[in-house]
């Protein structure tokens, strides 16, 4: 079956358009975002390079892919439809929060030995939780913001520089949010911001590796979808709820 050409679109253009595999993409955002929280983000790793030892969050190693499939849906589908992926992730963490503090509270049945393990998995601290769903709303919605503005201003050349630069921008305001309200006054100052530099920097390094990725996807999905969307004229409040 032959394809069809891509037209290029503003974003009010095909407002109600259905698309193809959109809500193929919204799924695996979802689907990541929680998995990278509820298995990546419990445990501690280390690794030694060179004789030295570097120790990160596992969950780090899968929850840039987020971003990309961030990058994904707003350079194909445009800054709205992202936004409502945006809003479809942040309440599914905050049910996955609620789900765990309920599951974990409710009394252990008699026999069972496995509730010091529930614990120390799905027993996050609620400090910590609201630390990741605000920088994780926030720094989507910056993200998404800078990918659809330098479409634009780049007229949708040099994809690689929206998808880092927005990355390093939207990657910057979540690791600025997170660990200072996640763990200021719980480790030292010079702890905290040297983690976070290191998993801002490591973040960003995932956005460069997966660069080459990212234009298999992006162009398999417009050529599907036969459409470049651009943001002119887009509403970019995080708080509107139509496309």
């Amino acid at each position: 079956m032959q394809e069809a050409p891509i037209v290029t679109e503003s974003a009010s253009a095909v407002a109600g358009r259905q698309f193809r595999y959109y809500d193929f993409v919204m799924a695996a955002f979802v689907a990541i975002l929680l998995l990278s929280n509820i298995i990546g983000a419990a445990k501690p790793a280390a690794v030694t390079i060179s004789g030295e030892q570097w120790i990160f969050g596992a969950g780090i190693l899968f929850f840039p892919l987020g971003y990309v499939i961030g990058d994904v849906l707003t350079e194909v589908y445009g800054y709205a439809r992202a936004r409502r992926v945006i809003w479809a992730g942040f309440a599914a963490l905050l049910f996955m929060a609620f789900m765990s503090w309920v599951v974990v509270a409710l009394p252990p049945a008699p026999g069972w030995e496995g509730q010091a393990a529930y614990e120390s998995v799905f027993g996050q601290v609620w400090r910590i939780v609201i630390a990741s769903i605000t920088a994780f709303w926030a720094g989507e919605f910056v993200n998404s913001y800078v990918m659809a503005r330098m479409k634009i201003w780049t007229g949708g050349k040099h994809l690689w520089s929206r998808t880092i630069g927005s990355t390093v921008v939207g990657q910057g305001v979540d690791s600025i949010i997170f660990y200072p309200l996640a763990f200021w006054g719980v480790w030292s100052q010079e702890q905290v911001i040297s983690v976070m530099i290191t998993n801002w920097l490591l973040k960003v390094g995932w956005e460069v590796v997966l660069t080459p990725l990212t234009y298999v996807v992006v162009g398999w999905l417009k050529r599907k979808e036969g459409v470049d969307i651009f943001d002119e004229g887009t509403n970019f409040s995080p708080f509107k709820t139509k496309v």
